[in-house]
């Protein structure tokens, strides 16, 4: 880990990575979110999308690696979408389960105020969806970095996982344990800042 300091990659290595990670696990969220709402609230669109998106969920964002290459090249593009795709689907269900179990005795008391059916969304259904949202967001923070492995692979010239790949080709096994800590220490923090935040939140489920 001293010689990886040492030799002015390692910051750049986590400003890379980090970089990756926010960009592909945003996008993967809200798309995540909204698309869980629709096809929570919605049973048309549920019908149409859940088959598809049950179907597509277990492929395994490293499977997509061969393509990602030919689709994006070695852009930063293809590193967001794997990261993406490995967010999209947890945080999707976890909305979407979330909606399909709202209170309905809320949702009726609403209706009986005159609750116009935005309203409804916004001030009854989302609040009280989330904490299975924001359970699916805290997974997706493991996976995202997990995933970021994948992404990095795929072309990269700077990034932790890049570096382990590296390390690996010199038998740098030190090199390469150091690496995987750091990716471990980086998940873990992001993790319990999201869990304290996400207390913040829904503070009313803290307990």
């Amino acid at each position: 880990m001293l010689d990886y300091a040492k030799s002015g990659n390692l910051i750049p290595d986590i400003a890379w990575s980090l970089s990756r990670v926010i960009v592909g696990f945003i996008a993967g969220a809200v798309a995540g979110i909204g698309m869980g709402v629709l096809t929570g609230g919605s049973r048309i669109v549920s019908a149409f999308f859940t088959p598809i998106f049950q179907m597509l969920r277990p492929i395994p964002p490293i499977a997509f690696v061969p393509i990602v290459i030919v689709w994006f090249g070695l852009t930063e593009w293809g590193k967001w979408f794997l990261v993406f795709w490995g967010v999209f689907f947890t945080v999707w269900l976890s909305t979407h389960l979330g909606v399909q179990r709202v209170n309905q005795t809320l949702i009726r008391a609403a209706l009986c105020l005159g609750a116009r059916k935005h309203h409804l969304l916004l001030e009854v259904m989302l609040p009280d969806a989330l904490p299975y949202i924001f359970m699916g967001l805290r997974t997706a923070i493991g996976i995202s970095f997990y995933t970021l492995v994948a992404a990095e692979l795929a072309g990269a010239y700077a990034g932790v996982a890049y570096r382990l790949e590296v390390t690996q080709q010199n038998m740098q096994i030190g090199h390469m344990i150091a690496g995987l800590i750091l990716l471990g220490l980086i998940s873990s923090m992001a993790d319990r800042l999201f869990g304290v935040f996400s207390a913040k939140v829904i503070h009313w489920q803290a307990g």
